[in-house]
């Protein structure tokens, strides 16, 4: 066993006085409560998030509807094993699929957008036996074993196991020409966000997403669109699948998912999900009774109340009106918008805030994020373009 050096710990007294491990860099900002699109901090201000907790508050904060679901589902049942059955979880599953519309009929729930990507993985491989997974530079897929062996940068950054669970190989747009060389009978799986979030809200080319689809149909690789950001109305549609009327054969979701609950989904095809049998897969609290009682809500709510019209809507005041102070050029879709600057992203953040505004940055050190809630109204895209109209070039 290899002596561990003093600097490669944390140590109580760095963890100390709130006992948590410091792996996170906090915003100059604490919050006390919430409501609407709206953070409130202890000293009295109102800030407009359109981070959203990366991207998970995609109902804004309160919204009756869900604390009413969350509170109904609580009393009558907290939480039962995935070995008895719960008709809240076929309701969910059944949501989710129609929601979806694309034929991935198949839904295994998990916890997080990591799980989720473990599971498509592991699925892909054990299908397929392929020893390769091929992944699209700058994506962003997860910290555990597998979904961050395909994660961009990992390996040099932070990824901390000793070797990754197959091989990796990684790809860009400019490849679609070259997929034939690149996806072969060793390639189990492509994992590829559509629009990628950690990356900028970069949005992929149609054409190279089309030509993976066709690519991997032709070689029976499994194609898996991760859609931990981008899926369950972000983007203005279901999914980033619809938006590019490409259906792979995996779909994985999170973060809007439950809108502030841990809940993720695996959606598969007919073809995957004829693989699945029992103990091919297992959670422990994936599929809760409040996290499927969660779905339906978040599912009823965006439709009922019209919020993927709402996201294009706003998605477009963004583009129209936003070029303005720092901005120089936008890219991404719905609200799930990188917007870039003229200055460093994290200075422009910086500088929001002191408007009363916060916005997410990215890996791109010029590109800050809007992650906004789904219900985001004209006026607060007009805070925004006020805001930024305020910052010097």
């Amino acid at each position: 066993m290899q002596q561990h050096h003093a600097d490669n710990v944390v140590s109580i007294t760095r963890a100390l006085p709130d006992h948590l491990a410091p792996v996170f860099t906090h915003f100059p900002l604490e919050v006390s409560g919430a409501q609407g699109v709206f953070l409130h901090t202890p000293g009295g201000r109102r800030i407009l998030d359109l981070y959203g907790g990366h991207a998970v508050a995609a109902l804004g904060y309160g919204h009756p509807r869900w604390v009413e679901a969350l509170t109904r589902q609580a009393q009558q049942l907290c939480f039962q094993t995935n070995a008895i059955a719960l008709d809240v979880r076929r309701r969910a599953a059944t949501r989710l699929s129609g929601f979806c519309g694309l034929g991935l009929d198949t839904v295994f729930f998990v916890n997080s957008g990591a799980e989720a990507n473990e599971n498509a993985l592991k699925l892909a491989c054990k299908m397929t036996g392929g020893k390769e997974v091929i992944a699209v530079e700058g994506g962003f897929h997860g910290r555990t074993a597998a979904a961050g062996a395909v994660t961009w940068g990992a390996q040099a950054k932070w990824y901390g196991f000793p070797q990754t669970p197959f091989q990796v190989r990684f790809i860009k747009p400019s490849d679609a020409a070259r997929l034939d060389a690149f996806i072969n009978d060793n390639t189990a799986a492509v994992i590829v966000e559509p629009v990628q979030g950690l990356a900028g809200a970069v949005d992929l080319p149609a054409e190279f997403l089309a030509a993976l689809r066709t690519r991997c149909t032709e070689n029976g690789t499994i194609l898996i669109f991760d859609e931990v950001q981008c899926g369950v109305g972000r983007t203005g549609h279901p999914f980033a699948a619809n938006m590019y009327g490409i259906t792979p054969d995996i779909i994985t979701t999170a973060k809007a998912l439950g809108a502030g609950f841990p809940i993720s989904a695996v959606l598969m095809s007919e073809t995957v999900a004829a693989y699945v049998k029992t103990d091919v897969l297992g959670t422990t609290f994936g599929g809760g009774p409040m996290a499927c009682a969660i779905v339906e809500a978040v599912l009823d709510i965006i439709e009922s109340e019209n919020l993927l019209e709402n996201v294009r809507v706003r998605s477009q005041q963004i583009r129209d009106t936003c070029m303005v102070g720092p901005v120089v050029a936008m890219q991404g879709a719905g609200l799930l918008l990188g917007l870039r600057t003229s200055r460093p992203a994290k200075d422009i953040q910086n500088e929001l805030l002191q408007h009363d505004v916060l916005i997410g940055t990215s890996a791109d050190p010029n590109v800050i994020r809007v992650l906004a809630p789904f219900t985001l109204a004209s006026e607060h895209v007009e805070q925004l373009q006020q805001a930024l109209a305020r910052l010097p070039r």
